[in-house]
């Protein structure tokens, strides 16, 4: 296995952005122990985001173990995503991370760069919080415009 670069790269995002880092693993290029990591994370997490994996080499199978495990797929933040990165590098077309639901919680595969995996994480943090309040059963919300306020765009710890 090689050596993670990505991930502490992701961790350092999130905590500035409010989130807490519950669970990490570094685990092979493999199929049946991805998804196997993906379910004991949902477990533990809210929000599962993985790193690496989403290209088209023969080894990357992440996506293709997320939408195993997953009970819908959320196109438009993998759209986003690969838009974001697009701006950065033609390269990132080549992406097949995926976002989707497993049970309550929200997966999230990122590139293996860590330049690639921090850019596409920024490009989705706006939506998240309201994703996971959705997957929590908050469905009620007030719009920007029908509160004359502006909707928080990371979570609060707590």
């Amino acid at each position: 296995m090689r050596e993670d670069v990505s991930g502490p790269a992701v961790v350092q995002e999130l905590e500035a952005n409010g989130f807490d880092t519950v669970f990490r693993c570094v685990i092979p290029d493999e199929a049946d122990v991805i998804e196997d990591a993906l379910r004991r994370a949902g477990t533990a997490a809210r929000l599962v985001i993985t790193t690496g994996g989403t290209g088209i080499a023969r080894r990357d199978v992440t996506p293709e173990a997320t939408r195993k495990v997953c009970d819908r797929l959320l196109e438009g933040v993998a759209e986003l995503m690969r838009a974001e990165g697009r701006r950065e590098t033609p390269l990132a077309v080549l992406s097949r991370g995926l976002c989707g639901t497993m049970g309550s919680s929200l997966v999230l595969n990122l590139p293996g760069s860590p330049a690639g995996a921090v850019s596409s994480l920024r490009a989705a943090l706006p939506v998240l919080p309201h994703a996971l309040d959705l997957l929590s059963g908050k469905t009620e919300h007030t719009t920007a415009s029908e509160s004359g306020t502006r909707l928080p765009s990371k979570p609060t710890k707590g």
